[in-house]
C-alpha cells in the first residue's frame, strides 16, 4: 500500500508541475502572440492593394499607379515634379456631361482649369465632336460611351491606382451652378477642416433649397450634410469608397450612407 500512495503522490506532484509549467508559458507568450496578431492585421492593411501576379517581378520594377497626364506623341515626356508641402492641393474633376449641358459644363470646366484641374469628361450622348468649338477642348480628356451614368464611369476609370497622384477627386453633376464657386477658397476650407468626403455648400441668398437639411450652419464653415450630385473626395476616402460602388451600379441611392465609413479616415 505505501508505495503505491508514493507513486500516487509523484503523479499528483507532477501534475502540479506541468500544469504551472503551462501558466507561466501562456503569461509568458500571450503578448507575444498579440503583437503578432496586431503585426499580421498592419501588413493586411498595408498589402491588400498589392497589384497580383508581380511576385516574380524583381523589386523596384513595379509601378502599382499610374495618372491622367497627357503625353506628347513624338516628343520626349516632362519630369515629373515632385511635390512640394506648399503646393496647392492636386485636384482632378470628373463629370459625365452631355450636349444640352455645354453652356453650364464649360463654366464648371473653367473654374478647375484656373487652378491647373485636370479635367476628365465622361460623354454619355456620345457627342464629342459638338464640344470642338471651346477653346479648351484638348486640354481635357473625354470618354464616350451611350447612356451611362458617372457612377458606371466612375467604377471602370477612376480606379484609384489610376488616380493615386491627385489629393482630390471631385466627381460632380453636370448642371451645378458655380458662379459664386471659389475652388481656391473651398479647398483651403477641406484642407483646414480635414474632410475626407466634401461637397460645396449651398448659399441660400443665391440657390433654391430643396431640403431643409441643407440649410448651413451658422457660424461654422461646414455643414453636416452630403449628396451625391457633388461629392468631393479625398485620396484615401476614393480608394474606400471606389470599392463600394457596384458594377451595376445605376443610381447612388444609397451610396451616401455607405461612405460615411469612408470618411472615418480609419480604414486601411
Amino acid at each position: 500500500m505505501v508505495p503505491k500512495l508514493k507513486g500516487s503522490t509523484n503523479k499528483r506532484s507532477c501534475a502540479w508541475t506541468a500544469l504551472v509549467a503551462i501558466i507561466f508559458l501562456c503569461k509568458t507568450f500571450k503578448p507575444v502572440l498579440s503583437i503578432s496578431n496586431q503585426t499580421t492585421e498592419s501588413k493586411f492593411c498595408q498589402n491588400q492593394w498589392k497589384p497580383l501576379a508581380c511576385e516574380s517581378l524583381p523589386q523596384g520594377i513595379i509601378s502599382s499607379t499610374t495618372n491622367l497626364e497627357m503625353q506628347h506623341l513624338w516628343k520626349f515626356p516632362h519630369p515629373q515634379k515632385k511635390k512640394v508641402n506648399n503646393d496647392p492641393p492636386k485636384t482632378l474633376l470628373a463629370m459625365a456631361v452631355g450636349i444640352k449641358q455645354k453652356k453650364i459644363v464649360e463654366k464648371i470646366v473653367k473654374k478647375f482649369l484656373s487652378i491647373d484641374s485636370t479635367v476628365m469628361l465622361f460623354h454619355y450622348d456620345g457627342f464629342v465632336n459638338g464640344w470642338r468649338d471651346l477653346k479648351w477642348i484638348d486640354r481635357v480628356l473625354h470618354i464616350s460611351t451611350a447612356n451611362q451614368t458617372k457612377w458606371w464611369f466612375a467604377k471602370r476609370f477612376l480606379h484609384p491606382d489610376v488616380v493615386a497622384e491627385y489629393d482630390y477627386i471631385f466627381l460632380w453633376d453636370e448642371d451645378l451652378r458655380v458662379d459664386y464657386f471659389n475652388p481656391k477658397r473651398y479647398l483651403s476650407i477641406v484642407e483646414s477642416e480635414r474632410l475626407e468626403i466634401s461637397q460645396p455648400e449651398l448659399d441660400l441668398s443665391k440657390s433654391e433649397m430643396h431640403h431643409r437639411i441643407t440649410v448651413p450652419t451658422r457660424n461654422w464653415n461646414f455643414n453636416g450634410w452630403l449628396e451625391m450630385r457633388a461629392p468631393v473626395f479625398s485620396k484615401s476616402a476614393w480608394r474606400c469608397a471606389w470599392h463600394l460602388i457596384q458594377n451595376d451600379l445605376i443610381l447612388p441611392l444609397g451610396e451616401d450612407f455607405k461612405h460615411g465609413y469612408c470618411a472615418q479616415a480609419t480604414h486601411c
